[in-house]
C-alpha cells in the first residue's frame, strides 16, 4: 500500500504498557478524514482497536516533529520504523470532538501524573461513557454512539405566503396561534404554554400554507433559572481601584501572547466576580472563548445566574450533577459554537472551546481542583499548560491563596511561566470586613457550660432573631455524631470493609463509613436495644458532635419563626438540592443557614450579618502538613460571608485553642501571622512549596502480596531516582521514605501500602516511577496509584 500520510494513533486502551501512540499509515482514500481529533479504527495484535488521531504528517519523521510533548522513546524508536511494515488504518469512525489543545495536553498529562494515555484522551471526549466498538452483520465496525439520545424541538413560523393570512372569526385557536407568531417564530413548547394544546390549529395552518413548522437541535441544562437575589452579574458604575489593577494585569498578560498568570489576591466581597466578567468581554470582543471553573456544584447556579445576566445563554454549565443528556448538549453547545463561555467544575477545562483566550479558576486553593482517580491532575496545574502551549492567560482568584502559589508569585515565574500576584484589599462601596470574637471554650467549661453554642454565640443568634436578620453557621462534621463509643470496653464501631470509624446519622438511625459507603443499623444508648458489638454493654454511647445534632440545638433555641436550613452532603443528594436550599435561604425573612465547608465559599447574602464557627479545631490538628492551611482557609472564607451589605458583620469562632496562629490570623485579618508560622514549618520539614510531594499506594485483598510489591517498587524507584540529574541550585537530593501501611490501612476489603517522594521542584520524577513500574510489572490481584502533587496522605 502507498501511504498518502501517516498518523500517531492513541490506543483507548487504558494500560500503563501503551501510554506510547503508535504510528499508522493513512490510505489516499481516507486522508481528508484523517485530522487530528478524529476517531479511529484500527488493527493492533491482530485484533480490531479503536484509536485517536493525536498527529498528521507525510513522514513518520513529521510526526516526532510535531508532537513536542511525545516521550523522547517513542520517537527515537519512531525514527527507526520500517515503513513496509507500518499498518494502515482501516476506518474513520467519527469527526473531531475534542479542544485544540487535546494532543499536546493529554502527552503531558501522561508524562506528569504516570497514567495511561487513553485515560487522559478521555477527558477530552464527548460524555456518555466510554466509546465502544460494535460489528455490523456485514463484518464493517461503527463507533457505538452514547445512549443519550439528542434533544430536538420544532419551530413553527409564518411563511411569506402566511403574512396577510386572516383566520375566520369562529377559528379562535388559528387566530391565537397567529398572535403568537407576529412577533417571530415560537417553538411549539411555548406555543402550549401560552395557548395549551395547539397542535390542530398548527397543522391546519401548515396545510394552508400559512406556517411552515421545522425542527432543530435543542439543549437540555440550559434552564437555570434561580431566584437567587446575587445570581446577577450587573455591572458597577465604577470599579474599585483594585479591579483595575486586576484588569489591567490581565489586559498585559494577554497582549504579551506568553502564557502568564495572574493572581488575584482580595478579601472577601472585593468584586473578583466582576474582574472576570470584565474581562472575559473582552475575550469575548476578540472574537475567543472563555473558561471558568469553581470548587463547589453549590455555587454553579450563582455563578451561572451572573454570568447569564452578562452573557446571555452563551453560556454553558458543565459539573457532575447534570443528567447525561444535559451533560452531552452542553458539550454540543460548546462544540458547535452556540456557548463561548463554559462556566463548572474542574471538568469543564476538557470542553471543546475553539479558541480559548482565558481560563479562569475561582477559589484557587480549593482541595476539589485535584481528581481523586487517575489520572490524578491539578486543574491548576492543567490549566497553567494550556495557558502556556494557547499563549493566553491564566487568572486564579482567592482570598486565601495556596501556598504553591503565593511561593511562585514571590519567584516571579514557575517552570519559565511568568505569574503576576495583584492585591484587592478593599470591598466595594461601604461593605467593610468583619468585627472576629473568638470565644473561648475552655472558659465557658470551667464556668459550667455545657451547650453547643457559648454564650457569646447563644446571645448573638438570639439578636439575629430579633433583628430579624440572617446568620451562616459552619460545622464540617456532617451526621448526628463523628462516632459512637462503648462506655464500658471502649469500643468504637468500624466498618467491616474499612479501617475507619463509622459515623452516626440520627435520622435514620445508621452508622455509616463515609469511605465506601456502607450502612449499618444500629440503636444507641438509651434507646432499648442498644448493645455494644464488642462486649455487649447497652452503654454505646453518641460521641462528638455532627451537623444534625446542632441543626436540633438550633431549632430548640431560636422561635419557632426563624428558619433552620441544614445544607451538608446528606442533606444535598438530590438534584438542584444546592439551590433549593439557597433560594430557601435566600427567600426566607429571617433564617440560619447550617452546613460544612460548602456553605463557606462563594455565597454572597448581603442580609447576613452574623457568622459563628461551632468549633474551629478540628481540621487543625489532623495527620496533614496542609491541616492549618485548610483550617485557615475554611475559617477565613466562612467569615467573609458576613457583612457583605448595608450592615455590619459580626464573626463568632468557638474554639479550645485560641492561641493557634490560625485563629489569631483569622482573628486579626492578618494572614502574616499565619503564613510566616507555616511556612517556617514547611521549609524545615521539607513539604510543599519548597519540595515536591509525591505518592505512591499500592493495595490488594492480600496482604502479604500488596506488601511485598510496595517493597519492590520502592526499592526500583530509590535507584532510579539516584541516577536522574542531580539539581544543587536546589540544595537537596530525592528522598523516598516507607513503604509502610497508610493511615486507613483497609479500604473496601484492600489492605493498603504506600511510599512517599521529596523531590526538588523541577526533578523529573514521573519517569523515575514510570520506569520503575515498568520493571516490576504488573500483578495479578494488586493495584498502583502515582499521586504526583498529593494532597491526600491518608
Amino acid at each position: 500500500m502507498n501511504a498518502a500520510a501517516y498518523v500517531l494513533v492513541a490506543l483507548d486502551i487504558p494500560s500503563r504498557a501503551l501510554s506510547d501512540p503508535f504510528t499508522y499509515a493513512v490510505p489516499s482514500d481516507l486522508v481528508d478524514d484523517a485530522v487530528p481529533g478524529c476517531t479511529v479504527l484500527v488493527d493492533f495484535n491482530h485484533r480490531p482497536a479503536l484509536g485517536y488521531v493525536l498527529a498528521l504528517g507525510g513522514t513518520p519523521d513529521a510526526l516526532s516533529r510535531r508532537t513536542p510533548e511525545e516521550p523522547s522513546r517513542a520517537g527515537r524508536a519512531r525514527r527507526g520504523l520500517d515503513l513496509r511494515k507500518i499498518k494502515p488504518i482501516s476506518a474513520v469512525l467519527a469527526g473531531p470532538a475534542c479542544s485544540d489543545l487535546f494532543a499536546e495536553i493529554s502527552f503531558w498529562m501522561s508524562r506528569e501524573y504516570v497514567a495511561p494515555l487513553s485515560e487522559c484522551l478521555r477527558l477530552f471526549l464527548p460524555p456518555g461513557g466510554t466509546p465502544r466498538l460494535r460489528r455490523r452483520d456485514d463484518g464493517s465496525y461503527a463507533l457505538e454512539r452514547p445512549a443519550v439520545p439528542e434533544a430536538h424541538e420544532r419551530v413553527v413560523s409564518l411563511t411569506p405566503e402566511g403574512q396577510d393570512y386572516v383566520p375566520p372569526k369562529t377559528a379562535t385557536r388559528q387566530r391565537q396561534l397567529m398572535e403568537a407568531l407576529a412577533c417571530g417564530p415560537v417553538t411549539t413548547r411555548e406555543l402550549n404554554l401560552l395557548y395549551t394544546d395547539l397542535s390542530a390549529a398548527i397543522r391546519s395552518l401548515a396545510k394552508k400554507g400559512v406556517v411552515r413548522v421545522d425542527e432543530r437541535r435543542a439543549w437540555r441544562g440550559i434552564d437555570d433559572a434561580t431566584t437567587l437575589s446575587s445570581a446577577k452579574g450587573t455591572a458597577p458604575r465604577q470599579l474599585t481601584k483594585g479591579q483595575q489593577a486586576a484588569l489591567s494585569a490581565i489586559d498585559a498578560a494577554a497582549q504579551d501572547g506568553c502564557g502568564d498568570v495572574v493572581l488575584i489576591d482580595g478579601v472577601t466581597g472585593s468584586g473578583k466576580t466582576e474582574v472576570y466578567l470584565s474581562a472575559i468581554e473582552r475575550v469575548l470582543s476578540r472574537g475567543r472563548t472563555a473558561c471558568v471553573l469553581v470548587p463547589e456544584i453549590s455555587l454553579t447556579a450563582q455563578t451561572v445566574g451572573r454570568f447569564r445576566s452578562r452573557f446571555g445563554q452563551a453560556v454553558a454549565v458543565f459539573h457532575s450533577r447534570l443528567s447525561a443528556g444535559e451533560r452531552l448538549d452542553q458539550w454540543d453547545m460548546v462544540r458547535s459554537g452556540v456557548a463561548r463561555v463554559v462556566v463548572g467544575a474542574r471538568s469543564a477545562l476538557f470542553c471543546p472551546l475553539r479558541d480559548l483566550g482565558l481560563i479562569v479558576i475561582d477559589e484557587e486553593h480549593e482541595q476539589s481542583y485535584k481528581q481523586g482517580s487517575s489520572p490524578r491532575y491539578h486543574a491548576r496545574e492543567v490549566a497553567a499548560q494550556m495557558a502556556r502551549l494557547g499563549g493566553f492567560p491564566l487568572v486564579l482568584g482567592s482570598a486565601t491563596p495556596s501556598a504553591e502559589a503565593l511561593a511562585r508569585c514571590r519567584q516571579g515565574s514557575h517552570l519559565g511561566q511568568r505569574w503576576t500576584r495583584v492585591e484587592m484589599p478593599e470591598r466595594p462601596g461601604s461593605a467593610k470586613l468583619p468585627d472576629i470574637i473568638v470565644a473561648d471554650l475552655r472558659r465557658e467549661f470551667s464556668g459550667g457550660g455545657r451547650s453547643v453554642f457559648s454564650r457569646p454565640l447563644r446571645e448573638a443568634l438570639l439578636d439575629v432573631a430579633e433583628r430579624r436578620e440572617k446568620a451562616v453557621l459552619l460545622h464540617n462534621r456532617r451526621g448526628f455524631a463523628p462516632f459512637l463509643m462503648c462506655r464500658d470496653c471502649g469500643c468504637v464501631p468500624t466498618c467491616k470493609h474499612c479501617s475507619t470509624a463509622l459515623t452516626y446519622h440520627e435520622r435514620t438511625h445508621t452508622l455509616e463509613c463515609h469511605t465506601c459507603g456502607s450502612v449499618y443499623h444500629v440503636r444507641p444508648y438509651p434507646a432499648a436495644g442498644s448493645a455494644c458489638p464488642k462486649c455487649g454493654s447497652r452503654y454505646l454511647a453518641k460521641m462528638g458532635m455532627g451537623t444534625q445534632q446542632v441543626e436540633d440545638a438550633l431549632v430548640a433555641l431560636l422561635p419557632d419563626d426563624v428558619k433552620v436550613i441544614r445544607m451538608d452532603a446528606d442533606s444535598t443528594r438530590g438534584k438542584d438540592a444546592h439551590k433549593q436550599l439557597l433560594e430557601e435561604f435566600d427567600a426566607a425573612e429571617c433564617a440560619v443557614l447550617l452546613g460544612t465547608q460548602m456553605i463557606a465559599k462563594g455565597l454572597d447574602f448581603p442580609e447576613v450579618t452574623l457568622v459563628g464557627v461551632v468549633i474551629a479545631d478540628y481540621a487543625l490538628k489532623m495527620p496533614d502538613f496542609r491541616a492549618q492551611e485548610r483550617a485557615y482557609d475554611l475559617l477565613e472564607q466562612v467569615a467573609g460571608r458576613a457583612g457583605r451589605g448595608d450592615n455590619p458583620g459580626r464573626v463568632i469562632i468557638q474554639t479550645y485553642l485560641p492561641n493557634d496562629p490560625v485563629i489569631q490570623a483569622v482573628a486579626k485579618h492578618d494572614r502574616a501571622l499565619f503564613v510566616e508560622h507555616d511556612s517556617r514549618q514547611r521549609r524545615e520539614a521539607l513539604y510543599p512549596p519548597y519540595v515536591r510531594l509525591t505518592n505512591v499506594l499500592v493495595w490488594g485483598r492480600n496482604e502479604a502480596a500488596a506488601r511485598s510489591y510496595a517493597s519492590e517498587l520502592a526499592r526500583i524507584t530509590a535507584r532510579n531516582l539516584e541516577m536522574l540529574p542531580q539539581m544543587p541550585s536546589s540544595g537537596m537530593s530525592p528522598l523516598l521514605m516507607g513503604p509502610t501501611s497508610c493511615v486507613i490501612e483497609r479500604a473496601k476489603d484492600n489492605f493498603r501500602f504506600h511510599f512517599i517522594i521529596k523531590s526538588p521542584v523541577g526533578l523529573d520524577v514521573s519517569s523515575a516511577i514510570s520506569s520503575a513500574l515498568s520493571e516490576v510489572g504488573a500483578k495479578p490481584g494488586i493495584n498502583v496509584s502515582v499521586d504526583v502533587d498529593a494532597y491526600d496522605m491518608m
